[in-house]
């Protein structure tokens, strides 16, 4: 029941959203997606995961962390058909500067 309800609230969220809400759906789960995440960077451990529209695609990214190395892989896989869109690695300050840049309102 829980889990229901949590995958209703997701769902809704994800229509609410208006990024989301005009573009298609994925095609691929976030599960298939993670696996082929974790292909690309082996013995990372995933730190964050989202769907997003990006660039006009509609992508999965995940921040992957690799044992002894500063920073993360920033990975996106398309939701539409699987691929791989890029592979990004990204400093500790970049990820700062990311994370505040994603904090600001955002203006049209």
């Amino acid at each position: 029941m829980r889990h229901s309800l949590i995958a209703a609230v997701a769902a809704a969220a994800l229509a609410a959203s208006p990024v989301l809400a005009k573009s298609p759906t994925a095609r691929i789960t976030m599960a298939a997606a993670r696996a082929k995440a974790l292909t690309v960077v082996p013995h990372g451990r995933i730190k964050s995961a989202e769907l997003e529209r990006e660039h006009g695609r509609l992508i999965y990214s995940f921040d992957i962390a690799v044992p002894g190395r500063t920073g993360i892989e920033e990975v996106q896989i398309n939701a539409l058909d699987g691929s791989l869109v890029s592979v990004q690695h990204e400093t500790p300050a970049k990820e700062r500067q990311e994370a505040r840049d994603e904090a600001r309102p955002h203006t049209k």
